[in-house]
């Protein structure tokens, strides 16, 4: 519409080219964010050790949901309590936190699930698929009765906005993250605020 509205000023009118502000703002939204009591609540009725795991390494760590499908088994390092995310958004490689609980569970899980190559693993070995760990989720979510908006990602913003609330620093919350920019890690501010 935008280009119909400068083509008849400019071609038909015959008016010189100038500046139109006709474009629309994108709405800026907060993101969804779960309270802790929400995390434990959506966790709690996971009984597989996998599926617990998955959401757990999400939550604790700030994944999206295709870095977490793209983990390899030595992408896990306990010693140094991180885990190395490859080549995540815009192809940037970081390294994100590893917790003494998240620890356990994941030596729990190596133990009896055993997987090859891919730290989650799908029936058939190979990569877990994205819509299974949105199954999972979405299984979770009505077991526990949280918020049926929520998506996998709001594991993510729940990391980051919980991080904030505990006192620690923009900066180092966007080195988690991956963010390019600390106006984007900034949105947490605004969602901290109103929670």
């Amino acid at each position: 519409m935008i280009n119909a509205i400068k083509f008849y000023y400019e071609k038909v009118l015959g008016q010189q080219r100038k500046f139109y502000e006709l474009r629309p703002k994108k709405p800026q939204q907060l993101p969804l964010v779960f309270t802790e009591t929400e995390i434990v609540l959506l966790l709690k009725p996971v009984d597989n050790l996998k599926h617990k795991c998955i959401l757990m390494l999400i939550y604790s760590a700030g994944l999206r949901l295709g870095e977490l499908t793209q983990l390899r088994i030595d992408d896990i390092n306990t010693a140094q309590k991180s885990v190395f995310v490859k080549a995540g958004k815009g192809k940037k490689d970081r390294r994100t936190l590893l917790s003494d609980k998240m620890i356990l569970f994941l030596n729990r899980y190596l133990k009896e699930y055993k997987p090859q190559y891919w730290l989650f693993e799908g029936m058939d070995g190979g990569q877990y698929s994205p819509r299974s760990v949105q199954a999972i989720f979405r299984r979770a979510v009505r077991a526990a009765g949280v918020n049926p908006y929520a998506t996998v990602h709001t594991l993510r913003h729940s990391f980051a906005t919980h991080l904030l609330e505990q006192g620690t620093d923009l900066r180092y919350i966007q080195e988690l993250l991956g963010h390019n920019s600390v106006k984007t890690t900034e949105i947490y501010t605004y969602s901290q605020k109103t929670a």
